[in-house]
């Protein structure tokens, strides 16, 4: 195996010790967390307590202002352990840039360190019953009034985090004559008039993370809560864009640590389980299968980790991205597959890992812009985009 150059000793020291909180704060309890289909909030305020939420803010906004390879190394073991309810990751490294980045500097000293504590938890809405990867074709409006508010109407669906989430950022438009470049970044607060949280939605998979549909009627938005103020109207667009390439990566380094952790748990089934007196690793075809899979899955790693370098520069662009995304979900989604197969009539039970793993991944494909989106962001850049 090619050894990873990415990390240094205090990261290897970072993923131990959250691997030790792992084990003992959530893989005790995330069965009964897919059972309700959430988890519970108490996680959430453990984690802030530990630093394990937003570490990559600023240590002015409550963060450690460390480089996002914390980030990435919360994601991989979290994928390891199959704890996909745990939100962690679209909180610190989606919600927090955005303020972060685009936010004035009240709006960052009011919300990062609430976040970085676990005091609120915090999603972002921009998918709706008609517009999934279409951000262009989103219809939520946010109206500006006389007295320099916004008046929010509109519904949102499949919202990570949307139960629990005490803030929101949610894309709407505040000139609907202007298509996407009408579109700007509010930051709704639970409490506010209007604002009401639909059901926990139930899913194929990733059955304890909150997802819910999220209801906006007349919701009076304060003009301190635009994202940005006054200079981001109608910028939101641009924003969503510019923060997409480091979304996408997040879900390459989710596939590929999943896709690992899979075959490692398929390994073990194999030379335990026997047929036929002998074990299923001992068949020529469970072997060449998995070497197959380790293969795909190492050339995957190493396609990412360049990525996080250029990451790690601000040199990702968004059609490398894409490719990360698009091929990576699309190899997890094979790995599960075929690990489940190799698990026999096991593999199609709940009890055991690889099952949900399964579940979970289908979903790779289709958030954070659809595989086929990806590619047709991937032909644009190659100059073959539709006239």
């Amino acid at each position: 195996m090619i050894e990873r150059t990415l990390f240094s000793p205090d990261h290897d020291a970072f993923r131990d010790a959250f691997r030790r909180f792992a084990d003992k704060e959530i893989a005790p309890f995330h069965e009964a967390w897919e059972e309700a289909g959430y988890v519970d909030r108490e996680v959430w305020r453990k984690a802030g307590a530990n630093g394990y939420l937003c570490p990559t803010m600023p240590e002015e906004y409550g963060g450690a202002g460390v480089d996002k390879l914390y980030s990435v190394i919360q994601m991989e073991e979290l994928a390891r352990g199959g704890f996909s309810g745990i939100g962690f990751g679209l909180h610190s490294e989606i919600v927090a840039p955005y303020i972060l980045h685009y936010g004035t500097e009240d709006q960052k000293r009011r919300y990062l360190p609430k976040l970085a504590s676990g005091e609120m938890v915090g999603a972002i809405a921009m998918s709706e019953p008609a517009a999934g990867s279409d951000l262009q074709g989103i219809k939520s409006t946010a109206l500006r009034q006389a007295d320099g508010s916004y008046l929010l109407n509109g519904s949102k669906t499949f919202i990570t985090n949307g139960w629990h989430a005490d803030l929101v950022i949610v894309v709407a438009k505040t000139d609907p004559a202007a298509g996407a470049k009408g579109t700007s970044l509010l930051l709704v607060e639970q409490g506010m008039t209007g604002f009401e949280k639909g059901k926990r939605l139930k899913k194929l998979g990733l059955k304890a993370q909150d997802t819910s549909e999220l209801f906006f009627d007349n919701v009076r938005v304060p003009a301190e809560n635009l994202l940005g103020g006054d200079a981001m109207v109608n910028r939101g667009f641009v924003c969503l864009m510019e923060q997409l390439p480091w979304e996408r990566i997040q879900i390459a380094i989710t596939a590929v640590a999943a896709a690992q952790a899979a075959i490692d748990w398929t390994v073990q089934y194999v030379k335990d389980r026997r047929v036929f007196g002998q074990p299923v690793a001992a068949f020529q075809n469970t072997r060449y299968k998995l070497a197959e899979l380790q293969t795909e899955v190492q050339v995957a790693r190493v396609f990412v980790d360049k990525c996080l370098e250029l990451v790690l520069q601000d040199k990702l662009d968004t059609a490398t991205a894409s490719m990360a995304k698009y091929w990576t979900s699309d190899l997890q989604c094979k790995v599960m597959d075929e690990c489940v197969q190799l698990h026999g009539g096991y593999g199609y039970m709940w009890e055991y890992p690889i099952t949900r793993a399964y579940a979970d991944a289908r979903v790779q494909r289709i958030y954070g812009g659809t595989n086929e989106i990806m590619k047709e962001v991937i032909t644009r850049a190659m100059g073959l985009g539709a006239k």
